[in-house]
């Protein structure tokens, strides 16, 4: 699409004044490039790219975690996804044990089985009617104060701290569960204690890659059990054997060492570490008042399954409410060819999402490739999901000031590149707009793990890590390193999150998403698929935090608000200047949002006015659009009501209001995509957002509804 407007191309030095647009208008614009998420035909349309190669050569892929020769026919291990309407998914379980197939696990986030198959029997168990998708079982890896005052974390009044002792003021994420996906966290570490220094803040811990194929042995990847015929799934009702059993199982808080990597117990002290136990070396996370969960997918090398990840999610959405996890953190990921409507783990974060819980995904650190020359396309799974927040990385230069930042070099790019193949036998790209926005993730300082004396391997066996720090000889308990990476740019924004739910509890993922990304300020030079809507500003995304009303997301769950309606508390109104003033510099906010997978919106109503893609179980891509349904155990003898998940179903949907009048839409500002041209994804969002603050863009004069 060409940027025109009244038949003249637009010069960058003259931007017209807002506009408005009828409704039928409006549609043709945004839904200009369709998006089909039509149902696809034949085994191979219904199996990942690198899944259905195998089959077709009849012979895994060499050096595959997924796939193994055996004595005789290749096994794989898969994710199926099932449609089913039977939660326990019977039949598709026999049929893979009578397929000479084995059942490791099955989950609720995503109706789907981790199964171990003959190769050849891939096809006839993705040619079944109640299959979706099949997918390798993956390999997962992580993505590999200073920060409090880059960030914007204690500026302004709502957050004015030093966390010293028992010395605060103002939020720190108290209250707010944050659960860490990853190598595991050190338990007794200083960085995971309260204020007093007299109480973990780490309440739960659980490793889930000893259940499923990992049950037999916590040995390396290629240790895991090839057993045929079991089916090691079980019922998961709470209070039930099988849910106590399993329980038990995955406990892992009397283990010796949870994090032996080094890269869970780094990532959890950026999010939530409380710092200032070693004289000169202030290394606070964002939320230090949060309470931590240790969901380990990872092992001593870094590495996991996607059916790890997967128990480790669903291990999240059970308890959720019970342990008020609102923040999912996951700074690991899996490389997919899947679209991510069919991949497992984007199907698991959605989950989530619609659960209540705000996932936060590293982005990939794919941004060079091996000869050093930028490659867009590079955002890795979940990160490639409309629902989660995915962050990149920024270089603050070692500096508090932000006019000199950058984003990072291995910061992967966007645009999505899964796919998926259409009735027509036409292979279709996701082509998403990611990252969302980027935070400080370059030499970043938090805890490192220690055992006595030996720290964790990332530590131990890369130097550079803990120079100027102690080196190897570190206090117990007490050593820090540095990392960079979008690892641990990921959990600065999963920090912010925890002190956003603080201040409002009542916040929606998807609002929190939009809020983030409306306070951000853009870098300059870099575009939307660099940086998405700009550099981290917790000063700001907080204080609109507390304009909000607390109980919208109660109001939305009851569907008791409607489209359009207020947003802001009684008596509180948008401040005249959005801006925030970071280390005694006016930082405008960016006031871009990036919404329906490749859209471009703006404008004060996206803040004040209840906007429909702002109910968490909703999820907007161009033509298509989705609802996902969470539904709970009833009550039993010691079981509350609506507590613990039992299944997630996602269907279609045919006709919803998404977006409400007033709201500027910028498509046609930023243009056709040109990376020559510098526009469309490629426009630097600075750009962009400075035409949206002078007043251009188009002001809808009905809003977007799905019809």
């Amino acid at each position: 699409m060409r940027k025109t407007y009244n038949g003249n191309p637009d010069r960058h030095a003259a931007r017209p004044a807002a506009r408005r647009l009828s409704a039928a208008a409006a549609i043709g614009v945004v839904l200009s490039a369709l998006w089909s998420g039509a149902a696809m035909a034949g085994w191979r349309d219904k199996v990942a790219a690198d899944l259905a190669s195998a089959v077709t050569a009849s012979s895994v892929p060499v050096g595959s975690v997924w796939g193994s020769m055996g004595t005789g026919t290749p096994l794989v291990k898969a994710v199926v996804v099932s449609n089913s309407t039977d939660p326990e998914m019977t039949e598709l379980r026999a049929a893979v044990l009578a397929l000479g197939g084995s059942v490791y696990a099955r989950y609720y986030a995503v109706s789907a089985l981790s199964v171990l198959l003959p190769l050849d029997k891939v096809a006839t168990v993705a040619d079944r009617a109640d299959v979706t998708s099949v997918s390798p079982n993956r390999l997962t890896n992580r993505t590999v104060s200073l920060l409090e005052q880059t960030t914007g974390t204690v500026s302004g009044s709502p957050l004015p701290r030093a966390y010293r002792g028992t010395g605060y003021t103002g939020y720190d994420g108290t209250g707010v569960g944050i659960a860490v996906l990853d190598s595991g966290v050190s338990l007794g570490h200083w960085s995971m204690l309260n204020p007093a220094g007299n109480r973990r803040r780490v309440l739960n811990s659980v490793n889930t890659q000893v259940a499923g194929d990992g049950l037999a042995t916590t040995g390396p990847l290629a240790l895991r059990t090839w057993s045929v015929g079991v089916d090691l799934s079980s019922s998961m009702a709470p209070g039930s054997i099988g849910r106590s059993a399993y329980e038990i199982n995955i406990n892992n808080q009397l283990g010796l060492r949870q994090d032996p990597y080094g890269h869970g117990t780094h990532v959890a002290s950026i999010a939530a570490g409380r710092a200032s136990y070693r004289t000169g070396m202030e290394s606070s996370g964002v939320a230090p008042g949060a309470w931590v969960y240790d969901v380990k997918v990872l092992d001593r090398n870094g590495q996991g399954q996607l059916a790890d990840a997967l128990a480790g999610i669903d291990w999240v959405l059970y308890h959720a409410k019970e342990y008020n996890i609102r923040v999912l953190n996951m700074s690991l990921a899996a490389n997919s060819t899947e679209t991510f409507v069919t991949d497992p783990l984007c199907r698991a974060v959605r989950a989530a999402t619609a659960a209540g819980i705000t996932v936060v995904v590293a982005g990939g650190n794919f941004g060079k490739n091996a000869s050093g020359v930028e490659s867009f396309g590079t955002i890795s799974s979940p990160g490639n999901d409309p629902t989660v927040i995915t962050v990149g990385a920024a270089n603050g230069k070692a500096s508090v000031a932000r006019a000199d930042d950058v984003v990072n070099g291995f910061s992967s790019r966007g645009p999505t590149r899964g796919s998926f193949v259409d009735t027509l036998g036409v292979r279709r790209i996701d082509n998403l707009l990611k990252p969302d926005l980027v935070a400080p993730g370059n030499r970043v300082l938090g805890a490192a793990a220690t055992l006595g004396t030996t720290l964790d391997a990332l530590a131990a066996n890369n130097p550079p890590l803990v120079d100027g720090l102690g080196g190897t000889a570190q206090p117990n308990n007490q050593a820090l390193k540095y990392l960079s990476g979008t690892s641990v740019a990921a959990p600065v924004v999963s920090g912010a999150v925890a002190l956003m739910l603080h201040a409002n509890p009542g916040l929606t993922p998807p609002l929190i998403k939009a809020i983030l990304q409306y306070s951000a300020q853009p870098m300059a030079g870099a575009s939307l698929v660099q940086q998405g809507a700009g550099l981290l500003n917790v000063e700001g995304a907080v204080a609109l935090a507390r304009l909000m009303r607390t109980d919208l997301a109660s109001a939305i769950a009851a569907g008791s608000i409607a489209p359009g309606s207020a947003m802001l508390a009684t008596g509180k109104a948008l401040p005249a200047s959005l801006q925030s003033t970071l280390n005694g510099v006016a930082t405008p906010w960016g006031q871009v949002v990036l919404a329906g997978g490749s859209h471009l919106l703006s404008g004060s109503a996206l803040m004040t006015q209840y906007q429909p893609i702002y109910d968490p179980r909703l999820w907007w891509v161009r033509g298509t659009a989705r609802r996902t349904t969470v539904s709970y155990w009833p009550a039993t003898v010691g079981v509350a009501a609506n507590t613990f998940v039992k299944s997630v179903a996602e269907v279609p949907v045919s006709a919803q209001a998404l977006v409400t009048r007033g709201v500027v839409l910028a498509d046609l500002l930023a243009g056709s995509s040109s990376w020559s041209g510098r526009t469309g994804a490629f426009l630097p969002t600075a750009t962009l957002s400075s035409w949206l603050i002078g007043g251009s863009g188009i002001t809808m004069a009905e809003g977007i509804t799905m019809a």
